[in-house]
């Protein structure tokens, strides 16, 4: 007897699922896979479902039904197999789908100026022309709105298809968000680890950001909870690392630069900032003086085999610019501000470099 592909369909339109009352072939669940080698029949049954409860019963049926319609000689017995649809993946959304880059500013101590870079750093890449946002991220020690001059700001919160979005303040061309701007600046704020993450997720995701070429994200100091935050939320573009030249600073950015490195975070860093590089006072403005060592960053960023972005002096200006609310880098005739241009387009550089040679930005899966 010569077996065909017809007799198995044929006999096949005997077997019905349970589930439907049809018959399997009419149904579509036997699929277009049918072999023949001699008397040996293999073929496919698909179930719309994982563990479908009548799949076993379905395939017994069927091969009792070639049995007695094709012939009891055919090898059918464990030849039928089962097919199910893969489970549909989850669709991949975006945090932040308007913003090109992130990027981190961190130190591994406070104290070292990392405000002050990401302020200026923030207007100088406003000035060159591009959108920037600046994200207050040290939610225990904001210092950003004090900087800008909007210590006073309330950020208007408006509904968006059920939810609840914040406008970000702007000022220097820059969108500025922070924890201060929802606090009592005289208050210290306990807070437990898990709750500030969640106040930072809500300024990074809940907030009207808009189209930016550059998201700035101020980083609090050292290695914690708010940077595995920052990580596994969005996806990092790279880190720049602020340090003093001292020994105690140095070690510390060494760690953190480690931190995002790792293999477990894997962020690019982009480069070291050295602030506070020497002291220049406003009546000797080529005199230097090393008050915290002479080019510790510039060897830690060899050490590293990381850029040296920039070698930032401690200026009288600088100071006064953060305290009164104006950053140098926004009076454009200023020699520090120049400094900061010099640093904004370092970046700009780095970051061009990191997206046409390293794989694409994507957000960190930290498994414990």
């Amino acid at each position: 007897m010569t077996i065909y592909p017809q007799l198995i369909l044929d006999a096949l339109v005997h077997v019905r699922y349970p589930g439907n009352g049809k018959d399997i072939v009419s149904s579509g669940m036997v699929q277009n896979d049918i072999k023949i080698e001699g008397n040996k029949v293999s073929f496919s049954i698909i179930f719309e479902k994982a563990n479908d409860p009548f799949a076993k019963s379905v395939v017994k049926a069927a091969e009792q039904a070639i049995s007695t319609y094709v012939g009891e000689n055919v090898e059918i017995k464990g030849n039928i197999g089962i097919i199910t649809p893969e489970p549909p993946k989850p669709k991949t959304v975006s945090i932040l789908p308007n913003v090109k880059n992130i990027i981190a500013v961190f130190s591994g101590k406070g104290g070292v100026g990392k405000s002050t870079i990401s302020s200026n750093l923030s207007i100088s890449l406003a000035l060159l022309g591009y959108k920037v946002g600046l994200l207050d991220a040290d939610i225990h020690g904001p210092s950003i709105p004090k900087m800008f001059g909007v210590e006073d700001a309330h950020p208007e919160v408006i509904e968006v298809e059920g939810r609840h979005e914040i406008i970000p303040i702007e000022k220097y061309g820059v969108k500025i968000l922070s924890i201060g701007f929802f606090v009592n600046p005289n208050d210290a704020l306990v807070w437990r680890g898990a709750v500030s993450s969640n106040a930072l997720k809500q300024l990074m995701t809940d907030a009207q950001w808009g189209d930016l070429d550059y998201f700035v994200m101020d980083l609090p100091p050292g290695t914690g909870d708010i940077h595995l935050t920052a990580v596994q939320t969005v996806g990092i573009t790279g880190a720049i690392v602020v340090t003093t030249p001292q020994d105690v600073a140095l070690a510390d950015a060494r760690k953190g630069v480690s931190m995002f490195t790792g293999e477990k975070i894997n962020v690019p860093v982009l480069g070291l900032v050295e602030n506070m590089a020497w002291f220049t006072p406003a009546e000797l403005p080529e005199n230097k003086y090393y008050i915290f060592g002479k080019g510790g960053g510039k060897r830690l960023a060899e050490e590293l085999d990381i850029p040296l972005l920039g070698q930032i002096p401690l200026v009288q200006s600088i100071r006064e610019g953060g305290d009164a609310g104006h950053p140098v880098a926004a009076d454009e005739n200023s020699i520090m501000s120049l400094a900061f241009r010099d640093l904004a387009l370092k970046v700009v550089d780095r970051i061009d470099f990191r997206n046409s040679n390293m794989q694409a930005t994507k957000r960190v899966d930290i498994v414990k």
